[in-house]
């Protein structure tokens, strides 16, 4: 027979799906990323108003990517059993209420609720673990240039919220700029609704890439959600690979999230740099980040991912060991230098180390990527309170910065220890 898929002839006749529903993910995913870039910003302002100290904001921020990272696999289950729009659309609800709810806050322990509980279930309802999901579902070829640009959404929320953020914060007030970030969350839910669907076949389309005559739909889920996370973690923890690969994205998101994401600015304040540059500056490693992300999702296609992450660790380990040298009252090229090479680096590792979860895995790797990036969260928590508790301690970073890039180190070794599969399952 010769007959023609009519799913191919769709692709042919116009833009696949596919790219429409990626697009409506970045920009979902770029909403949700507006706290990421608040609380460096907004940590000044509170201090002067409310009087509280850099380990109890801190506090509230650890519980934040604590949530954040223990959410995804159980999210990633929940997007299989209930549907990527319905979880997607609940997590955007709960970040707006976080952001909004905080304006009425007059206690510290009431950050821990709108900053920690709220936001952080919210955010990691989506996290990387969204972006896995519609990459391996949608997609066959370009699975890692797809996840390079999913994982920059984040990045680009970054560089589109924090100079606003910190302008409202330093001018109008830090409410304004949480009501800014409420909003923008808000205003993704219906676009997510009407147009993010679970399958390509809920199209009537292949995925993008798939070749019909050997192409088989993966099958129905069966079982909660909750008892499947647990199962690939059962799974998974048996796999000397999955603690190298969880113990080095644990130090990423200590190095990116906990370290500079937060605490950037506040180190730069105290060496004289206004607020609103040091935010400027942030903001910078967000326009690299993007570029880099999604150059690492194309050479994630083509070449080793373990080397690609050893190459990536090192080179953040050497920008955090130099940081404390660089910091001053005004901007001048070494800063710029170093805000260049860690937006590059910044979360260049995640496609790598999703293919390899994809890879060693199978049907399992996005729930198993859900618990690596937990790791990664619980990582960015430890970093973040233990950074704060060292500002108060020594009255500056630079501990810090270098704990940093001992770590490191051993996420290199760690990365290019992972034992690839023999046949690997990766497109």
């Amino acid at each position: 027979m010769t007959r023609t898929d009519p799913s191919r002839e769709d692709t042919r006749a116009r833009i696949h799906p596919a790219w429409g529903v990626a697009a409506v993910a970045f920009v979902a995913l770029l909403a949700a990323a507006g706290f990421r870039a608040a609380p460096g910003a907004l940590m000044v302002p509170l201090n002067e108003e409310f009087g509280w100290s850099t380990s109890v904001m801190s506090l509230a921020v650890s519980v934040n990517l604590l949530l954040y990272g223990l959410t995804a696999p159980f999210a990633a289950a929940l997007m299989d059993r209930f549907g990527i729009r319905q979880v997607v659309a609940t997590a955007l609800t709960l970040v707006a209420l976080g952001a909004g709810g905080s304006v009425v806050m007059t206690a510290s322990w009431q950050l821990l609720i709108f900053w920690g509980v709220l936001i952080g279930l919210g955010t990691g309802s989506m996290a990387l673990v969204f972006a896995a999901t519609i990459a391996n579902r949608w997609f066959v070829r370009r699975r890692g240039l797809v996840m390079g640009i999913l994982t920059a959404g984040s990045a680009t929320g970054q560089l589109i919220f924090l100079p606003p953020v910190a302008a409202l914060a330093d001018g109008t007030g830090w409410r304004a700029a949480s009501l800014v970030i409420a909003a923008a969350a808000l205003l993704a839910v219906p676009l997510v609704w009407f147009v993010l669907r679970d399958h390509p076949r809920d199209r009537g389309v292949l995925p993008y890439g798939a070749d019909a005559a050997t192409y088989s739909a993966p099958p129905a889920v069966a079982g909660g959600a909750v008892k499947r996370a647990l199962e690939g973690l059962a799974y998974a923890a048996k796999r000397r690979s999955f603690w190298a690969l969880a113990i080095a994205f644990a130090i990423c998101g200590a190095t990116t999230n906990g370290l500079i994401g937060i605490h950037f600015i506040p180190s730069a304040h105290d060496h004289g740099m206004a607020t609103t540059t040091a935010a400027g500056l942030l903001a910078v490693v967000g326009v690299f980040d993007i570029v880099g992300t999604i150059a690492s999702g194309w050479l994630t296609d083509k070449f080793d991912p373990r080397k690609l992450l050893v190459f990536y660790y090192v080179f953040r380990g050497v920008g955090l060991l130099l940081l404390p040298w660089l910091l001053a009252e005004t901007i001048h090229p070494s800063i710029v230098l170093f805000v260049v090479i860690y937006g590059l680096d910044w979360v260049a590792t995640v496609p790598p180390t999703a293919a390899l979860c994809r890879e060693l895995f199978g049907e399992r790797g996005t729930i198993v990527f859900g618990w690596v990036f937990a790791a990664h969260q619980i990582g960015a928590a430890i970093a973040a309170l233990g950074a704060g508790v060292i500002r108060d301690t020594f009255g500056e970073y630079t501990y810090a910065w270098w704990g940093g890039a001992a770590l490191c180190v051993i996420a290199a070794v760690l990365s290019i220890a992972v034992k690839r599969a023999k046949t690997p399952t990766a497109v």
